[in-house]
């Protein structure tokens, strides 16, 4: 199977190198012109990596700018900018401060400037200002990400609950022009949900929000529940959004890279949404059906699958779907991985996991129970007794995951 993990290590790398953001924010920027000052705030997961583009195309035109990314993000310093590293998937004190200094940054402008918002995913938890006590978002927030809701979901209420997010940041910088460039990391790549929409308008309402509370069972104190109630902004006058990057770009980038190392392949869908375990049972229910295949083929899944922690492990969404499909592709020529564009998979420092036909073996012979694993949410310890993990850093960029199915002849 050595030759099953060399090309999943090799499709990992060409799918992520091709939608690094620099090309997109050179495109974004491209025969663009400023009037007035321009102030840069960059967001997110790629944060750093779209602020060194941007500040290498415009160089001293960016007046003065800043950066709030995960720990262990910011690769170095950028002239003129603060670079700063906050709390994610939970956000921190750390969060709220580089916020407020972000907000400082952007208040006071003119209608002549512009604020250049960077937008990447994980802005959610890495730009906050709440407008509840920071333990009781950290605990909202848990709540969330433990229920098993959907990023779209989970960003609802998020944006009622803040004073920068929902279209509010747009408000801020008024009257300055805001000219966004975003890279998407949620399916359909609605613009008010990446990052929490920060500066555009908010499409969810606040009967949306209060129906999440009461799917999820979520426990609010009254002041939460009343945020709920208030409306966000639906319309902003200020703002020009332009989108470059998604998990389209991605699956399309691992098909080509399937592709020249000869596997006969098709994407699936760029709109995975459900359990994770269950998209890893039916990409291994898929491998069945092809098990007396004579050619090399790969399938390709991209989009976001969640996890419904019910369990006290740890590990991903991605180990979790890759691990659920060891044992039904058991003895079979085949792998399944999956892999998060930005590096890091839940609150791991891998960024996937990865099984072939000898990993349930593997896994019976290191005396690791595959079912107890899934039912306590451990997949990465399991998959790391193994070699199953799939470990790039960070990478820079976000645009969702993708998961392949690679098959070879018997």
């Amino acid at each position: 199977m050595n030759s099953l993990r060399e090309n999943a290590n090799y499709i990992t790398e060409k799918a992520i190198t091709a939608v690094l953001p620099d090309e997109a924010v050179k495109r974004a920027l491209a025969n663009r012109e400023f009037s007035g000052r321009v102030v840069m705030v960059a967001i997110g997961k790629a944060a750093w990596q779209m602020a060194k583009a941007a500040k290498n195309i415009m160089g001293d035109r960016i007046e003065k700018g800043i950066v709030i990314t995960k720990y262990d993000h910011v690769k170095g310093p950028i002239p003129g900018c603060e670079c700063l590293e906050a709390g994610h998937p939970v956000p921190d004190e750390n969060s709220f401060s580089a916020t407020e200094r972000a907000v400082e940054m952007v208040s006071g402008l003119t209608e002549e400037d512009t604020v250049l918002f960077l937008v990447s995913g994980g802005g959610s938890a890495l730009f906050e200002k709440p407008l509840i006590p920071g333990e009781e978002l950290q605990d909202i927030t848990e709540q969330l990400l433990k229920s098993g809701a959907s990023i779209t979901e989970i960003n609802t209420i998020r944006k009622r609950l803040s004073a920068v997010k929902g279209g509010r940041l747009a408000e801020i910088c008024a009257p300055a022009k805001v000219f966004s460039i975003v890279l998407s990391d949620i399916i359909g790549d609605p613009l008010d949900m990446i990052a929490s929409g920060p500066a555009y308008p908010d499409s969810s309402t606040c009967e949306d929000a209060l129906y999440i509370v009461r799917k999820h069972d979520l426990e609010l104190s009254d002041t939460a529940l009343s945020l709920l109630a208030r409306e966000t902004p639906k319309e902003l006058d200020n703002v020009e959004t332009v989108i470059n990057g998604s998990v389209r770009e991605l699956c399309v980038a691992a098909k080509a890279a399937c592709e020249e190392l000869g596997y006969e392949t098709e994407i699936l869908t760029d709109r995975l949404a459900c359990e994770a375990r269950d998209a890893g049972v039916w990409l291994a229910e898929i491998a069945k059906e092809h098990k007396s295949t004579d050619h090399k083929i790969a399938f390709i899944a991209g989009g976001e699958t969640v996890v419904h922690i019910k369990g006290t492990g740890l590990g991903g969404r991605n180990q979790e779907l890759a691990l659920a499909a060891a044992d039904i592709i058991n003895g079979m020529k085949a792998a399944i991985f999956s892999v998060g564009s930005d590096g890091t998979d839940g609150p791991t420092d891998a960024a996937g996991g990865y099984v072939d036909g000898d990993s349930a073996g593997a896994l019976g012979a290191a005396g690791i129970d595959l079912i107890e694993v899934l039912n306590n949410n451990d997949s990465y310890n399991a998959l790391k007794a193994i070699g199953g993990l799939i470990m790039t850093g960070p990478t820079g960029t976000n645009v969702n995951d993708f998961a392949c199915l690679l098959m070879e002849a018997e």
